[in-house]
Order: structure tokens, then sequence, then C-alpha cells
């Protein structure tokens, strides 16, 4: 029969092992899946521990704090979104189809706006606020170049970016507040086509 420190001893190379797979990346990840879930409020660090099957002293190891975890989980939300959407439609030379490709991209690509209806739920916090500033000037940015060079004027093309942008912000904020105007998806899909037919300029 072993004795309490004999198996406390025993125990500790087995904790040791799961902390060591885990990384910095490991938390923030699990941070972004508990945000998309449940909102920026309910990342902490116990819940986030037991999510993961492991002590809080895992947690300590890479982060001083819950709010360097979420600086760290937001980051890594903004670099992944940051290369998924912009990395790979700068690859595409036509302004109107790179326009088409973000549109379908956003439109279909459900985590990435999930994780973004959160954080606008909680702008109020000030490790969000800064984020989501940087990626919506980004993505306003990119959608007035676009516009650019399709053949608009500068201030033109800033509206019509704005325009887009207000149209995807406003259609997550309905479906916050509105669930039951959620659409079905062929529905969905004719938002959409009618969406690429509204703000899209004909060739």
């Amino acid at each position: 029969m072993k004795t309490p420190n004999a198996a406390k001893s025993a125990d500790a190379p087995r904790t040791g092992e799961r902390q060591g797979r885990l990384s910095a990346d490991d938390w923030a990840q699990a941070a972004l899946d508990l945000i998309a879930e449940q909102g920026v409020a309910a990342v902490a660090v116990e819940s986030l521990a037991r999510r993961l099957g492991v002590t809080k002293g895992s947690f300590y190891w890479h982060f001083p704090s819950r709010d360097a975890l979420l600086q760290a989980a937001l980051e890594r939300w903004e670099s992944v979104e940051q290369e998924a959407v912009f990395g790979e439609l700068e690859k595409i030379s036509d302004p109107r189809d790179r326009l088409r490709a973000l549109i379908e991209m956003v439109a279909h690509e459900i985590k990435l706006h999930v994780v973004y209806s959160a954080l606008l739920q909680a702008l109020d916090h000030p490790i969000v606020k800064p984020v989501i500033g940087r990626v919506s000037e980004r993505r306003l940015e990119h959608l007035a170049r676009s516009y650019r060079e399709v053949g608009f004027g500068v201030d033109d093309a800033r509206h019509r970016a704005r325009l887009a942008y207000t149209a995807y912000v406003g259609f997550l904020q309905l479906s916050i507040q509105l669930p039951q105007s959620r659409l079905d998806h062929e529905q969905f899909d004719a938002y959409i086509a009618h969406v690429m037919a509204t703000l899209i300029p004909p060739r």
C-alpha cells in the first residue's frame, strides 16, 4: 500500500508531463473556444483548467493573470483572422472577384464571426476594444482598396466600404438581438447573393 507521500511522488511526474504538453497557444485557443460559446465574461482560469484537464499551475506557468490570457487569445484570433482572411484574398488580383470571395468567406467561416460577435458584446472591455478597432480598420481599408481598384474615387470607395462593413456588423447584431430572425440555409444563400449583387459593381 502506498503512503500519501509515495502517492504524491508517483502522481507528480504525470501532472508535470500533462502540463508540459500544454503550450500558451493551447490555453489561448481554449479561451477563444470559450469566448465563441459563452462570451468574454466566461473566460476564467478555473473553468479553463477543468476544460483542459489540468491544474491551474499549468496556466500560471504561461500567464501571470487572466487578463494576460485574454490578451494572448485575442492576439491569436487577430493573427489567424488576418492570415485566414486577408492572406488568402491578397492572392486574388481581380477586385470584384476579391470582394466576392471576401463575402463568401465571411458568410461561411462561422468560427471567425462567432468570436467577432462575442467581442462586439464586450466592447467596453479595455483589452477587447483596441483589438476590435484594429481589425475593423484593417477590414475597412481592405474593402476601400478593392473598391478603388474597381474604379471608385477615394471618397466613394470609403463610403462603399463602410456600407459593406455596416451590413456585416448589422447582420451579426440582428442575429444576436433577434435570434428568431435567423435565416434557414436557402434564405441565407439568397441573402448572400443579394448582398453581392448590391455591393459588388457589375463588370
